[in-house]
């Protein structure tokens, strides 16, 4: 069985956008500019453009050997991919360099950050580049569509495509005489599952949850919100529309807490949560594809299952990221609309899917006899891809920083017993409806 390859900085791209976001709003309304540095022409007519492509390890490999395929089939353009930092520092870095007016032609932006960056008047416009594009607008995914626009203008071009889905320990559901899991299965079910799971003398538990109130703590729960009808802001723009939806999504985590069959994860990056998943005391763990490669290397014996839901129809969320497109002069605009294009096409959109752990961009790639191939060769990977048809994305809007810190300490006070899903959600809605009442 072929593994899917690792994406180590993945799990940092799931907590990292709300958390740095918060002070760099205002700082990236900065008007930035190229003024004063080079065009990038060289005196040979070759355009060189600036990307800051923020991976590690598998996904840095990845991308530079695309890059290295690009320059010697592109002659005229030359991407340099050396500069940046690791994605989950990227906001800070790329608002730092708006407001100094020094700042790359391309840089991979999580999906969460993209409204607070595509405040800068030198964030270029891609929605003629990407609409026109080779590969046609409504053969992404709709996260993948949605989550790079922003007052109907596409203000990226999609860079990485994910969802959550359930991955199940075989061996300790056989245990504890369980059978697996089957789509269409509740909330409720997952609760009573967990608890059943739950060995407190032999230091099992049913589940885990990030406790930190960060990103990873909070983007589990939108599901749950949008199966109840909820949206995380209401129709009117002036509030969250989260209210009543998210009291009862918060009861189902406090259920968790009560029963102590979920293990609360102290830490950034739910890194020892994984660990507890890996070490075959975990049941249950929700989480994406990237995970797949560590747990196949350490052995466990997995099934993957959709998202539980209150309805029973498929809910799940998507966290795509984005290419971000900056302003630093008519020639290397261009180019660096090329190199987008070409990269987010099937032929090399498969390519970094395979090698980087993301699914697929759009359904030209997913037809690709190669994602075919991974795909029927990776236990689990199917359901991930699958979701992908009901995911949603988080809203592309200035004040999902603020409204993301203050439901992950709602939840994180619920996961640790310190106040009732009620009150927790109350001092959450103060918080995030004054956010949405800033002007923007």
């Amino acid at each position: 069985m072929p593994a899917v390859p690792a994406a180590p900085d993945r799990r940092s791209v799931l907590r990292g956008g709300a958390r740095l976001a918060l002070g760099a709003a205002t700082a990236v309304a900065l008007p930035g500019c190229g003024a004063g540095r080079d065009d990038g022409v060289g005196a040979d007519g070759r355009v060189t453009v600036e990307l800051w492509h923020g991976q590690a390890d598998t996904g840095r490999k990845a991308i530079e050997q695309l890059v290295a395929e690009f320059n010697r089939t592109h002659p005229a353009i030359r991407v340099d991919a050396g500069g940046g930092v690791l994605s989950d520092a990227m906001l800070q870095k790329i608002t730092a360099a708006l407001a100094a007016g020094s700042f790359p032609d391309i840089a991979y932006v999580f999906g969460s950050d993209l409204a607070s960056v595509a405040r800068s008047p030198s964030v270029v416009d891609l929605t003629d580049t990407v609409r026109s594009g080779p590969v046609p607008w409504h053969d992404y995914w709709a996260p993948a569509r949605e989550a790079v626009t922003l007052n109907g203008r596409v203000r990226a071009a999609p860079a990485l495509l994910d969802s959550l889905a359930v991955v199940c320990n075989k061996k300790l559901f056989a245990d504890a005489g369980l059978p697996l899991p089957r789509p269409g299965w509740t909330w409720d079910e997952f609760v009573e599952t967990a608890g059943r799971l739950t060995d407190r003398a032999r230091g099992t538990f049913g589940t885990g949850w990030p406790g930190v109130g960060d990103e990873d703590t909070v983007w589990r729960l939108w599901p749950m919100v949008w199966d109840l009808g909820g949206d995380v802001i209401a129709a009117d723009g002036k509030r969250i529309g989260f209210a009543d939806s998210g009291v009862r999504a918060l009861e189902t985590v406090a259920a968790l807490t009560r029963d102590r069959s979920v293990y609360v994860d102290p830490k950034p990056g739910s890194e020892q949560m994984y660990q507890v998943f890996l070490s075959g005391r975990m049941a249950m763990v929700v989480t994406g594809p990237w995970q797949l490669p560590d747990i196949q290397e350490a052995g466990i014996g997995y099934g993957v299952v959709p998202l539980p839901s209150y309805s029973g129809r498929p809910m799940t969320i998507s966290g795509p990221d984005t290419w971000t497109v900056f302003d630093n002069g008519a020639a290397r605009v261009r180019a660096a609309r090329t190199f987008v294009q070409w990269l987010t096409q099937p032929a090399q959109d498969v390519r970094w899917d395979i090698m980087a752990g993301s699914l697929p961009l759009s359904r030209s790639t997913q037809a690709l006899p190669a994602w075919r191939a991974q795909d029927r060769g990776t236990d689990g990977l199917p359901v991930f891809t699958e979701a992908l048809k009901s995911a949603r994305v988080r809203p592309v809007h200035p004040a999902y920083p603020q409204i993301s810190r203050a439901l992950g300490q709602a939840i994180a006070s619920v996961l640790l017993g310190r106040s009732t899903p009620e009150r927790a959600l109350r001092r959450c809605a103060d918080e995030a409806n004054s956010a949405l009442l800033i002007p923007r």
